[in-house]
């Protein structure tokens, strides 16, 4: 058995304590399956609306849906006032950290008055429900606040990752129409302030509809000023009442705009609305980690401008009444245990988090978590992409101590919430799979005519019905919608763009994006496959593979490996053409002479975005030797020359 495999093979069952009082147990597969729209309704129940729906789903206009029609509910009343007014507002909702080390608690109560302090603000400067809203922001308090203040008055909140260009901003600005800009002089990254209102003012100088722009004081840095357009949010925030009266909005009304970025495309903004989003994401949250809202301190280590710090740091969680953790900046700022320093300081209990972390975290050694007592964690979250079984083993062992379940979650912007993942208190684990639809979702694997798969073989994964926190369209663009998701099999099926295996058993284990999968003389491999594999070898830290156009096989695979502390100074020297042979080798056996790589490149960095995702795009032009892309959500953009200049030195190709 290779050694990717036995990894693959290994399962790990509920641990009893957990199975005994979880949130969820294995009936509601069976409750879900009786009758799935009733199962929904159950979980919207779980909310206070106004009025209640007369129509749990609509799907006559497929891929138009509409669930809980008729109802009417406010999505930041569900999030902080129905908390205070039920005795909780001395909880927490957010222990807040900021690199330099200032922290702010902030309880629901707190939460409660800003958030209407910030409502009162927007209206006071003409912004009305429909409107939207552009939140370009640090991870700081006033990010959240922003965003429930928007979904308070019924504006659109459009948040930009505050690592993306001013071009970035100013596409999303024309595009969604925002009448306002709310931003930050600045975020700390990395040890040192870095700027955000220069690229905003960049981006409104470009756009019309732009009225006003209101800006957060952070790192103090010196500011452009346009009088008559920028506000500080002291000055227009501090001063409101704190009382503020929400309005019920149709389950349908738009709560944001999220944009995808296409290497090439225009940037598709995503819109997700308010009904439905607010009981996927609440019911995932309570049920994928078993939240238990009196004890636990929640973590996702994420930042809210993705999807999933919309919706588990934001929503779901304060949806849950949670008491959550929000950090501001990196990994390894000022040291390499600031993450598991900020767990044992406020005893975090769930942590959820990207597989590239973890890998990072591998390639700098278990010796660094060992230094903090990680004993408060019960529960492991992963998100973003396939986690490979050797980074789920060492999470497993070294972060959650070889006792807390990890649940892989596969999900999108798209979907709004998780759609197919293990569940703590059910489910036998199996490391790198992230095993089952969730209840109430149908996800089944097909071929390339749309015909389901048997267990033990490879397809495409797609979506066969709606589900309450799914996208509703592209926002201006319905044609654009339909063309993207649901025209290669039907209007009737989500195709989500992800190749996927079903195993023996039947569990399904996600094998990327298609375009990551690779056809190499007629046969498809997938990226991930290759890269659980390198990642098993016991030199390597972290691997990234892309395809490149190949003349005689079609594709060939290139690899990009960052090696494990005692290997570096290997990989630096003359033997580490022998080891890059060896990797090659290493890779023949564990997957088939068709899945060796072509070329190996040894990197001390791989290039990836500040959310953690690898930018495989950029390594396919380094692979086929072609002008860069936009290297401007990059951490580093200097690790793409770094990795260019390595070319010549560390790739092979020889047999």
């Amino acid at each position: 058995m290779s050694e990717s495999t036995e990894l693959e093979s290994r399962r790990f069952p509920v641990p009893e304590q957990l199975a005994a009082r979880a949130n969820v147990g294995p009936e509601v597969y069976e409750e879900a399956s009786r009758d799935r729209l009733a199962f929904w309704a159950r979980q919207a129940e779980r909310l206070t609306w106004e009025q209640t729906w007369d129509q749990v789903l609509d799907w006559t206009n497929p891929p138009f849906a509409k669930w809980f029609v008729g109802g009417r509910l406010n999505v930041a009343y569900n999030c902080v006032d129905r908390h205070v007014e039920a005795g909780h507002g001395e909880q927490v909702a957010y222990h807040w950290e900021g690199e330099p080390g200032d922290r702010r608690t902030i309880t629901y109560a707190q939460l409660k008055d800003e958030v209407c302090k910030a409502a009162n603000a927007l209206l006071e400067l003409g912004v009305q429900a429909g409107d939207r809203v552009a939140v370009y922001m640090p991870m700081i308090p006033e990010t959240v606040i922003a965003m429930l203040a928007c979904a308070r008055i019924g504006a659109v909140h459009m948040v930009v990752f505050g690592g993306f260009s001013a071009d970035a901003l100013a596409s999303r600005l024309d595009d969604s129409g925002a009448v306002l800009v709310i931003t930050a002089d600045g975020g700390y990254r990395r040890g040192a302030a870095s700027a955000l209102k220069p690229a905003v003012d960049d981006a409104v100088s470009r756009s019309g509809a732009v009225r006003n722009v209101v800006v957060v004081k952070r790192t103090e840095q010196d500011v452009d000023w346009t009088e008559g357009r920028d506000l500080w949010w002291h000055d227009v925030v501090d001063r409101q009442s704190t009382e503020h009266t929400p309005e019920a909005f149709d389950a349908e009304h738009p709560l944001y705009i999220m944009y995808t970025s296409g290497t090439t495309a225009k940037p598709k903004g995503i819109m997700h609305t308010s009904g439905g989003y607010l009981t996927q994401v609440a019911w995932t949250h309570w049920a994928v980690f078993d939240l238990q809202p009196d004890t636990d301190v929640f973590w996702t280590a994420a930042d809210v401008g993705w999807v999933t710090g919309h919706s588990y740091i934001v929503y779901g969680p304060l949806a849950n009444r949670a008491t959550s953790v929000m950090y501001e900046g990196t990994p390894e700022t000022p040291h390499r245990g600031r993450w598991f320093e900020i767990i044992d300081r406020y005893e975090v209990s769930i942590l959820y988090t990207a597989p590239t972390v973890i890998r990072t975290f591998m390639k700098w050694g278990e010796d660094i978590p060992a230094e903090f007592d990680l004993s408060s964690l019960r529960v492991l979250g992963s998100v973003g992409e396939p986690i490979n079984p050797e980074a789920w083993l060492w999470y497993h062992e070294h972060i959650g101590g070889g006792r807390c379940p990890v649940m892989d979650t596969w999900w999108q912007t798209e979907t709004g919430a998780h759609m197919i993942t293990p569940l703590p208190g059910v489910t036998t684990l199996k490391p790198g799979s992230a095993q089952t639809p969730l209840p109430g979702i149908s996800a089944k694997v097909v071929d390339d005519e749309g015909n389901e798969l048997g267990d033990d073989t490879t397809g495409l994964l797609v979506l066969t019905e709606p589900w309450p926190a799914m996208l509703r369209t592209i926002w201006g663009d319905d044609d654009r919608y339909v063309d993207t998701y649901w025209s290669r099999f039907g209007r009737e099926v989500y195709f989500a763009g992800d190749g996927a295996k079903k195993d023996a058993d039947g569990d399904i284990w996600l094998l990327g994006r298609v375009d990551d999968v690779m056809n190499v003389s007629g046969h498809r491999i997938s990226t991930t496959e290759v890269e659980s594999s390198l990642v098993a070898h016991p030199t390597v830290a972290e691997a990234a593979v892309v395809g490149a156009s190949d003349p005689t096989t079609g594709q060939g695979i290139v690899a990009f490996v960052i090696l494990r502390g005692d290997a570096e100074q290997l990989g630096r020297e003359d033997s580490g053409d022998d080891l890059v042979q060896q990797l090659r080798q290493h890779v023949a056996k564990d997957i088939g002479p068709i899945a060796k790589p072509r070329q190996i490149m040894v990197v001390q960095e791989l290039p990836k975005t500040r959310s953690g995702k690898i930018m495989r795009r950029l390594l396919r032009d380094v692979a086929e030797d072609r002008e860069l892309g936009d290297v401007t959500t990059l951490t580093d953009s200097s690790v793409m020359s770094l990795i260019k200049d390595k070319l010549p030195a560390t790739s092979s190709s020889d047999d």
